[in-house]
């Protein structure tokens, strides 16, 4: 196998790590106004990803650091055509992560309720947006010969991004990550707060299926209907089912384990249909940018060989350190949390938390 195959196999990974992990603290940030109704309550959400977020969000800086080593043309064309919507993420997310740390930094209602606003707003834009770039880079999107003369220049603007099949996959993303951080809250909470969470993740469930599946319909179709992005597909359906079905019977742990295996299976299915394109162009198939080195397939957007075989050894010895020291932080904080854990905050007349 060619590490280009190698290293757009791992990208596909980091990208399902990414997803399947910080997807359920978008999730949390969304229902925000939804599942809590009064301070405690809200404390207990920020607590069920306090410690877990940071390292989260780890895998997309790894992913985007991996596809600017592996495939820089890939990155280089994806980063300035998708400038906007990648702002907005960039953002979104500071935005977020701000609120984490600074709405205890003061002990005021009016205070806590405007970094609540920018942690629900945070969540919400990247838990759309995303879904709108994986689409349309996954459908293709116009392309023009970079006039420098050195690769390809994506030949559109923000509003070309916001095609149906684009919004249909924002739509998507953006339901199944509420869906999997209510699976979560149920999960990781006890009391009143968990049996909420629970009865919503069934009903976000539904809707999250009826919209995914005419998404994955429509991006088989595309793909001309091909058999492994089906099975992948009709597997990651079958575990948002058993995951709604497990949360009616009260079994939290296996529906949060559903919806991670729907978005694993998901994300994995769309780099299936991807592959060996990274970067396909909708208006002339000689300007999409390739995994491979083959000039026949298009315009290659691999580093050299010797750049691979070096991060392929560089991530033979440090992936496992990482995983190791994650999978360390989510048994630490593996309990459930409840309002009795959180200390009363005393609120001064006429304001509310």
């Amino acid at each position: 196998m060619e590490l280009t195959t190698v290293w757009f196999a791992l990208i596909a990974i980091l990208w399902i790590g990414y997803f399947t992990l910080e997807g359920f603290d978008f999730g949390v940030g969304i229902l925000l106004p939804v599942l809590a109704k009064d301070e405690q309550e809200k404390r207990v959400l920020y607590n069920t990803i306090g410690p877990l977020w940071d390292g989260n969000e780890v895998w997309v800086l790894t992913a985007g650091g991996a596809t600017f080593a592996a495939f820089p043309e890939w990155y280089a064309t994806l980063f300035s055509g998708f400038f906007l919507p990648l702002l907005l993420i960039l953002v979104a997310l500071i935005v977020r992560n701000l609120a984490f740390d600074y709405r205890g930094k003061k002990d005021s209602a009016v205070w806590r309720a405007n970094w609540d606003k920018a942690a629900i707003v945070g969540s919400f834009l990247p838990a759309l947006l995303w879904g709108v770039a994986f689409a349309n880079i996954v459908a293709g999107v116009p392309m023009k010969a970079n006039p420098g003369g050195h690769g390809v220049l994506f030949d559109g603007n923000l509003f070309t991004l916001l095609n149906p099949f684009g919004l249909l996959g924002g739509l998507v993303t953006l339901s199944l990550f509420t869906t999997h951080g209510a699976m979560f809250v149920a999960l990781k909470t006890d009391g009143e707060i968990r049996h909420r969470a629970r009865a919503l993740s069934v009903k976000l469930g539904l809707v999250t299926a009826v919209l995914a599946v005419i998404f994955l319909v429509w991006t088989v179709a595309k793909d001309g209907w091909n058999l492994m992005p089906i099975v992948l597909f009709a597997l990651a359906a079958v575990a948002l089912l058993a995951a709604i079905f497990m949360a009616t019977k009260g079994r939290e742990g296996w529906a949060f384990i559903g919806t991670f295996a729907t978005i694993a299976l998901a994300v994995a299915g769309l780099f299936w249909v991807l592959f060996p394109a990274v970067m396909p162009a909708s208006n002339d198939a000689a300007l999409s940018l390739m995994a491979g080195h083959n000039p026949a397939q298009g315009i290659s957007a691999a580093s050299s060989q010797y750049t691979l075989t070096v991060m392929t050894w560089v991530a033979v010895i440090f992936t496992p350190i990482v995983l190791i020291y994650q999978a360390w932080t989510y048994w630490v904080f593996r309990k459930r949390i409840a309002t009795h854990h959180i200390p009363a905050v005393d609120v001064p007349e006429g304001l509310s938390v």
